[in-house]
């Protein structure tokens, strides 16, 4: 297993930006149906054609600016609407801080790069053990932004039904690519399947009582039992159990050798 993601991580950056756009297309392309639902309801709530465009350029969060047109659209202020985005994307702290050790450059570089972390290309460019592939990272979320965009310039320029995309069942794309994405996670490390699984218990559970936001806001604290639980060590492979054999193989011939050298007492030295 760690063999494998050694190699995934040696691979050329080329390889791994190539593997990027390839991951990147499926969540794109649901990125770029729910920009259009996004486009829709935004001018159908009097945005206008220009800012639900330059929203989704600067913000590039599905979930909050959602959460912008919920707030607006309910008679909420700027303040709360913005406060309301805010706390939603602040999940991006915590992914920011696991990703920073593989970012480059000084802090301005580091920063530019940090701009690319999303949710799915987060997920798909992480090699496990905490590391990330940061080409792969960036693959990922350059074919991602452009179909936002786009999708929300459609969505302004058409002006479809927003229930439109719920009565084909397209919105069902994303989750079921997160998921696809929490399955390969949980496949690949054993020591994420009890949260994933306790994670799945918890939401079940609250959705019967809260929202579906608060909901996965709290199964989400699920993701705390790994704090407490130590990775399995990895398992010696064919390579490692030669050297041990050979090492011990070795071992055996000192003995060997010490045991035929002949054995001289502090006397006949001194003779």
């Amino acid at each position: 297993m760690d063999s494998l993601r050694s190699a995934k991580a040696a691979v050329s950056p080329r390889a791994s930006f190539l593997s990027g756009l390839k991951t990147g297309s499926g969540l794109a392309a649901a990125s770029f149906l729910l920009a259009v639902s996004f486009g829709a309801i935004s001018t159908s709530q009097g945005w206008g054609h220009l800012a639900p465009v330059i929203c989704s350029m600067a913000v590039f969060s599905g979930s909050a600016q959602f959460a912008l047109l919920a707030t607006l659209g309910s008679g909420g202020g700027i303040a709360g609407a913005v406060t309301s985005a805010a706390l939603i994307n602040s999940r991006f702290i915590p992914m920011g801080i696991a990703v920073a050790g593989d970012l480059r450059g000084g802090r301005f570089r580091r920063a530019l790069e940090g701009q690319a972390v999303v949710d799915g290309s987060w997920a798909a460019a992480h090699l496990g053990g905490g590391r990330f592939d940061r080409y792969l990272l960036f693959g990922a979320t350059a074919i991602q932004w452009p179909a936002w965009v786009a999708g929300t310039a459609l969505g302004v320029v058409v002006s479809p039904d927003p229930d439109l995309l719920h009565r084909l069942g397209l919105d069902v794309l994303t989750p079921a690519l997160f998921v696809a994405l929490l399955f390969d996670e949980v496949r690949r490390e054993r020591i994420n399947r009890l949260p994933a699984l306790l994670g799945a218990a918890l939401a079940a559970g609250l959705i019967v009582f809260l929202p579906a936001g608060p909901a996965l806001v709290g199964a989400a604290l699920a993701a705390l039992v790994a704090l407490f639980r130590a990775p399995a060590p990895p398992p010696a492979g064919p390579e490692s159990a030669e050297e041990a054999k050979g090492a011990e193989a070795a071992g055996q011939a000192d003995e060997a050798d010490k045991a035929v050298q002949p054995v001289h007492s502090d006397e006949e030295v001194a003779r």
